[in-house]
């Protein structure tokens, strides 16, 4: 445990550092509130999606928002919609969109009872067994992230969203793998594996099942 514990302390503190460096104009709620319209249809005027598989943007820290859509923008996080929406945005126009959804609530889900158990032993304690770190180590233990190291909110995120992500970090690093959109954007360095992509390479497809729906119930 204490291996496990100081391999977190390395690797979480190396992400902050990287994280941290996040550098964003001040944004403006108000205004933002009319740049956000565009964002409507797939994740909601108040950042409360409808469908699963659009991520609610809702309460998420502003840092995280940003940087998001600046990857989207220079490509280096792969999504061809996004690309076309934060391709026409100034860095001004993403930290106000940024602001506004920052200041909205989150709608929160359910978890699956039978997953439960199994979710919250993973987001909280890890899995010494292969190594795995506890979610909360960034994310907080009740998933609302880390807002100075752009961690993002995770409590109450649809299930199908968090599970597609997962399995995109886990993707990266895996030459069998040519359906899934390898998300790769959140190392260090290019070429390197950043703290998501070892993560979720160590976990199975029923861990993800269990994690994804517990985090959709957390509060």
């Amino acid at each position: 445990m204490k291996k496990l514990l100081a391999a977190l302390v390395i690797t979480l503190g190396t992400a902050s550092l990287a994280q941290a460096a996040v550098v964003m104009p001040k944004g403006d709620a108000t205004v933002g509130q009319g740049k956000a319209g565009a964002c409507a249809a797939c994740h909601g005027a108040d950042g409360n999606s409808a469908a699963p598989t659009f991520p609610k943007l809702a309460g998420q820290n502003q840092k995280y928002i940003y940087k998001q859509l600046q990857a989207f923008k220079s490509g280096s996080r792969v999504n061809p919609i996004m690309l076309g929406m934060a391709g026409a945005l100034s860095d001004q126009d993403m930290a106000d969109v940024a602001a506004y959804f920052s200041q909205q609530k989150i709608a929160g889900g359910a978890a699956k009872p039978e997953l439960a158990v199994i979710g919250e032993r993973l987001f909280r304690g890890g899995n010494k067994a292969v190594g795995l770190a506890p979610c909360a180590g960034c994310h907080g233990p009740a998933g609302k992230g880390n807002a100075y190291a752009a961690f993002p909110h995770l409590a109450g995120q649809h299930a199908d969203y968090i599970k597609s992500q997962l399995i995109s970090f886990r993707a990266v690093g895996r030459d069998d793998i040519s359906d899934v959109v390898k998300r790769e954007q959140d190392a260090h360095k290019p070429g390197d594996l950043g703290p998501m992509q070892m993560i979720a390479a160590k976990l199975s497809d029923k861990d993800i099942e269990a994690l994804s729906s517990y985090i959709q119930g957390l509060r």
